[in-house]
């Protein structure tokens, strides 16, 4: 039998920046183990491809620091715990990944040997180097930053071609589409452009690094098959980049 052919691929080495909550499927709290597997299909058919693949795990559907502090908690030890409930999403998927024949690293930026190597840039990019999944957890490490922050800063340390945002929504919109369901969608948009407007998809922060760096981002939604197609360079979600522009999608 002969095997698939290798698509082409737009993007060479990646950071993929997925959300504790993509990871409840069905599920009210806590992980959904198919939805996991589904995340890990795709991670390892790509890597199959050739990409490099680092991947930053956020711990919202199992505790959110801000949301705890906006109830009265110590705003650090909450983001502290929220760094160990992506620690756990991270130990899912590594072992959704590794059931499936690739090899696996979850890097921490909190010290917990017993679970989890420490996050050291150069061994980082050497795991990729040798055809390893990074997933990198527990944020940057500090309280008071996020993970899409985190994200931001292990793909410019890493070197990655792209972040790809994996969201519930499929991409950035001139208004909330909530709100509003004849609000449109950018296909494209400057960093200028999404900080001028707040995007919720991302923090300024996060943004802000990366328009430093002219690294571009693609918020897109996490839909069967949908990192596959960004993998190979097809124009879904909404691409922030240098000389993006602001390019609203036309109606159908």
């Amino acid at each position: 039998m002969e095997s698939a052919a290798v698509p082409e691929v737009a993007y060479r080495r990646i950071l993929l920046k997925l959300s504790g909550e993509a990871l409840l499927g069905r599920e009210e709290y806590g992980i959904d183990p198919l939805i996991v597997k589904e995340i890990a299909d795709e991670i390892v058919t790509i890597h199959g491809w050739g990409v490099e693949v680092a991947a930053v795990v956020g711990g919202g559907n199992i505790f959110r620091g801000a949301a705890a502090a906006a109830r009265g908690m110590d705003r650090a030890t909450g983001d502290y715990m929220g760094m160990l409930a992506t620690v756990m999403n991270g130990l899912a998927l590594q072992d959704a990944i590794e059931k499936l024949g690739v090899q696996t690293r979850v890097l921490s930026g909190l010290e917990m040997d017993k679970v989890a190597e420490p996050f050291i840039r150069r061994r980082a990019e050497r795991h990729l180097e040798k055809g390893r999944v990074d997933l990198l957890v527990a944020g940057t490490g500090n309280p008071y930053f996020t993970t899409d922050t985190a994200a931001s800063l292990r793909a410019v340390e890493l070197h990655c071609d792209v972040v790809l945002k994996a969201t519930k929504v499929d991409g950035v919109y001139e208004s909330d589409p909530v709100r509003n369901p004849a609000a449109r969608k950018f296909e494209t948009l400057d960093y200028m452009g999404a900080l001028n407007m707040g995007v919720e998809v991302m923090d300024a922060t996060a943004l802000s690094l990366l328009k430093d760096k002219n690294l571009p981002i693609i918020v897109f939604n996490l839909a069967p098959g949908n990192i596959q197609r960004v993998v190979r360079g097809e124009r879904i979600g909404t691409l922030i980049g240098p000389n993006a522009g602001a390019v609203l999608a036309s109606v159908e």
